[in-house]
């Protein structure tokens, strides 16, 4: 018979086990968000310094087929109150096997392949507070499962809870005047037809060609503002979430120094049905001068049927980029592209940097200036938001 002795060493012994197969990673960093105009409402500032911090914490068992992983954020901001926020980004079980897999549980899912704007990109919500351009995005509480074959992997997803999207508060900047109300937001439908969409998406490779075909059918992530009157005669903004249908095509070609890129949609529930889509190239110069440099030609056409009238900031604009790679131990890359908008010659130019500093610290250097924007083009409300963002990050 067992001591209690022996016992409590060898439970002891299980759980230091059970510890060391937990693998913790992460990042903290600290953000400077300066503008260089003042703003256009006197609740508004000039500068916000923040705080962030992001832990992945994850665990396998089972020969490999089975993991959980929790990805908690936080970020504390200066003066903007929604800016300060909690989210949970993922914490999903996964089960695989062979021809298939199954993930349950909150996880972010990213398709698309340009560089400008990502148009099928429609599983998770945007996080407008944590940057201007679009690429962070909330947790999304899924089941989704992965049907692996010959002839592609069809992903199959239910979609279960919707999250808003987050926009600042009446101190933020990048933001209407007066703010949207969030309060406020309003949706089509109520009821589990508002908390459920459903996905399906078939993805293959051959040869040079990666191929993904979707659909989407459920509340949509791309708010219309409604522009009301209170009882006060104040006008208010208000998100209006309406159900939609959205297919959408994205298609990468690589052969030798070319990258063909192109994105497309149609998407009907949200007034008159309409096309977007997103295509263009990616052509690098590798070991320019006999060096570790990189020099990469990025040229793509954004279009939207819906034309003038479309509430997004691109219809018919050209996106033109050079991508710096320098190969270099600190892994420094620089991207500098403008975006013009060929009707009304709206300007947005985007300068981002990034490089490592020995182990565990990286820095990032954004700097975004928007120009000649008229006023019925939607990018006319961010006129005296030109900035620069600076944040250092340490990774454990």
């Amino acid at each position: 018979m067992m001591s209690p002795k022996w016992f409590l060493s060898l439970l002891l012994l299980g759980n230091i086990y059970q510890v060391s197969a937990v693998d913790i990673s992460g990042y903290a960093g600290i953000e400077s968000l300066g503008f260089f105009h003042n703003a256009l409402d006197s609740q508004q500032h000039n500068h916000y310094l923040s705080g962030s911090i992001e832990t992945e914490i994850y665990h396998e068992w089972d020969n490999g087929t089975q993991s959980l992983a929790f990805v908690p954020f936080y970020r504390f901001s200066q003066h903007d109150s929604r800016r300060t926020h909690f989210d949970i980004r993922e914490l999903t079980w996964l089960k695989a096997a062979d021809d298939w897999e199954l993930r349950v549980g909150i996880r972010k899912d990213f398709w698309g392949v340009s560089e400008s704007q990502h148009l099928v990109d429609i599983i998770n919500q945007t996080d407008f507070v944590e940057n201007s351009d679009t690429e962070d995005k909330l947790g999304q509480p899924m089941i989704n499962l992965a049907l692996i074959n010959g002839w592609g992997t069809v992903d199959l997803y239910l979609l279960t809870g919707f999250r808003e999207r987050t926009f600042s508060g009446n101190e933020g900047r990048f933001r209407p005047i007066p703010e949207i109300d969030v309060g406020e937001d309003r949706y089509e439908k109520y009821g589990i037809e508002k908390h459920l969409a459903y996905a399906i998406r078939w993805s293959y490779s051959i040869d040079n060609w990666d191929l993904g075909l979707s659909y989407f059918y459920g509340t949509s992530r791309d708010p219309s503002i409604l522009v009301e009157e209170n009882n006060q005669g104040n006008i208010q903004l208000i998100p209006y979430y309406e159900m939609i249908h959205q297919t959408g095509i994205d298609i990468q070609m690589t052969q030798d120094n070319w990258l063909w890129k192109l994105e497309s949609i149609v998407r009907t529930g949200q007034g008159k049905a309409f096309y977007a889509g997103t295509g263009g190239f990616e052509y690098t110069f590798y070991n320019v001068f006999e060096s570790a440099l990189d020099i990469g030609i990025v040229a793509e056409y954004l279009y939207d049927s819906r034309g003038s009238n479309a509430p997004v900031i691109f219809q018919d604009d050209f996106f033109a980029a050079v991508r710096l790679g320098f190969n270099d131990v600190q892994s420094t890359e620089i991207l500098a592209g403008i975006i013009f908008d060929r009707t009304s010659s709206t300007k947005f130019y985007n300068v981002e940097a990034s490089r490592r500093f020995g182990d565990n610290w990286k820095a990032e250097l954004e700097v975004r200036f928007f120009s000649s924007a008229p006023e019925n083009d939607p990018a006319y409300i961010f006129r005296n938001d030109d900035h620069i963002r600076f944040e250092l990050r340490y990774y454990f």
